[in-house]
């Protein structure tokens, strides 16, 4: 057999090998979240948010991270809607709160290396949006303390269980 008959023999078993392992990975995103579901979701958060005296700018992406609903409440300061945003997208786009980001880069240390990824958002108040097992979007709230974000992201993502 010539060598450039083994080259493409390998390269086809290579290539057999690596979508057999790509099949079997599990996808863990599902069909987008629809916008009565994503309104569902703000208006748990807004809910929240009201109850406690708090102006908040809520954001609900799909998977992808592709803004599906915003609202922003009366007096919420501006720039929090495109914070909202932000941790919306950290949270679908890295399948994780935003926490998670939050408290590595308080550790310090090489954990700053976070502040160089591009979309990660590290504070608070971002979560994934998961139904029926998969990420279907995400929820970013923003317009007070990072943990009264997170009160009215966990309320608008248990609405939806």
């Amino acid at each position: 057999m010539s060598q450039t008959c083994l080259k493409v023999l390998l390269s086809m078993l290579f290539a057999l090998c690596a979508s057999s392992a790509l099949a079997q990975m599990p996808n863990p995103y599902g069909a987008p979240i629809n916008l009565d579901i994503a309104k569902k979701a703000a208006a748990a958060a807004a809910a929240e948010a009201r109850k406690n005296n708090w102006n908040m700018a809520i954001a609900i992406t799909d998977g992808g991270g592709a803004l599906v609903y915003l609202e922003k409440m009366d007096a919420t300061q501006t720039g929090s809607v495109n914070v909202a945003i932000g941790k919306a997208r950290s949270a679908a786009m890295f399948k994780r709160p935003t926490k998670v980001w939050q408290d590595v880069v308080a550790g310090g240390g090489a954990g700053l290396r976070v502040l160089g990824l591009e979309g990660a958002v590290p504070i608070d108040g971002g979560l994934p949006i998961v139904i029926d097992g998969k990420i279907v979007g995400a929820i970013g709230v923003s317009g007070a303390a990072g943990d009264q974000d997170a009160q009215c992201s966990k309320a608008g993502v248990d609405a939806l269980k």
